[in-house]
């Protein structure tokens, strides 16, 4: 059994927390308080962009040795017309640069919590990208994915997560728009 500590108790912080107690993992949800400590062996920053410098700041030593989940998509909250990250970077990969002792990957950024919840998306099952560079931590996140009922596909080194959060940039301005509904969302069709 695998203990995942959630930090951020929004709509896609909860239904993470259900995939991973539906595959019958340990869930711990972390709020903002410092003091708690985070013991999960994964560890799922489930919180808006803005907020990953803060939980860096100040729980980074707590991360060291643990997989870390970057969900976000750094987008521009005021325009929704851009990514605030360089061309070349990502916000996965800043964050892997701010935690050089922990495993880093980016995952559930292109999934809406409804499609989370629902296990499904248009009748294709819902399925998780994960990019990073370790191998194991990406078989680990995956292993808990898979047995909560959800889809999981290696996306390749962290590298790939530039892509996925221009995916997950794409579908948040279109639902936005209203051209997609927030149960909606791009489908991985084998």
């Amino acid at each position: 059994m695998t203990t995942v500590s959630i930090i951020g108790n929004g709509n896609m912080g909860q239904a993470i927390a259900a995939i991973a107690t539906a595959g019958g993992h340990e869930v711990e949800i972390v709020g903002r308080d410092a003091s708690q400590p985070v013991t999960g062996d994964i560890v799922v920053l489930a919180v808006p962009y803005p907020a990953v410098a803060g939980i860096v700041a100040e729980r980074g030593a707590q991360l060291a040795g643990k997989t870390v989940v970057d969900i976000t998509n750094p987008l521009d909250f005021q325009t929704f017309d851009s990514l605030v990250v360089a061309p070349d970077a990502s916000a996965a990969h800043e964050l892997a640069e701010a935690l050089p002792a922990s495993k880093v990957l980016k995952a559930f950024n292109t999934n809406f919590a409804a499609t989370l919840h629902a296990k499904q998306l248009g009748g294709t099952p819902t399925t998780v990208l994960i990019a990073g560079d370790d191998a194991d931590a990406k078989q680990q996140l995956a292993d808990v994915v898979r047995a909560g009922g959800v889809q999981a596909v290696d996306a390749g080194a962290l590298s790939r997560a530039r892509e996925l959060e221009a995916v997950g940039f794409l579908q948040l301005t279109l639902a936005v728009q209203e051209k997609l509904g927030w149960t909606g969302g791009l489908a991985l069709v084998a």
